[in-house]
């Protein structure tokens, strides 16, 4: 079955950075986009970043261009989400799926929490 194993998420001061990671098992991981989604408190899940099957393709949430970078490594089955200069607004649960449709999108994992303070 899809699992997915989120990691990486902890309490970080603005400014700061943090890297997340998603261990994906049960589906060929390199046949699909994988994206990173977030939560926060009291908001809908909202997409962060989406990279595409290949590695070479990306996109980004406005609110986070220039700061977090995604990136896969198909042969460990990992996704990961570099966050740079993170702001207060990055606080909240993040997520990360496969694919763009279809049965595979439905999965997420059970996320991990990331909170900027200080």
């Amino acid at each position: 079955q899809v699992q997915l194993v989120e990691s990486g998420g902890g309490l970080v001061e603005p400014g700061g950075s943090l890297r997340l990671s998603c261990v994906a098992s049960g589906f060929d991981f390199s046949s699909y986009a994988m994206a990173w989604y977030r939560q926060a408190p009291g908001k809908e899940r909202e997409l962060v970043a989406r990279i595409f099957s290949e590695g070479t393709l990306s996109n980004f949430a406005d609110s986070v261009k220039g700061r977090f970078m995604i990136s896969r490594d198909n042969s460990k089955s990992t996704l990961y989400l570099q966050m740079n200069n993170v702001k207060l607004e990055d606080t909240g649960i993040y997520y990360c799926r496969p694919g763009l449709r279809g049965p595979i999108h439905d999965h997420w994992g059970q996320g991990t929490q990331v909170t900027v303070s200080s």
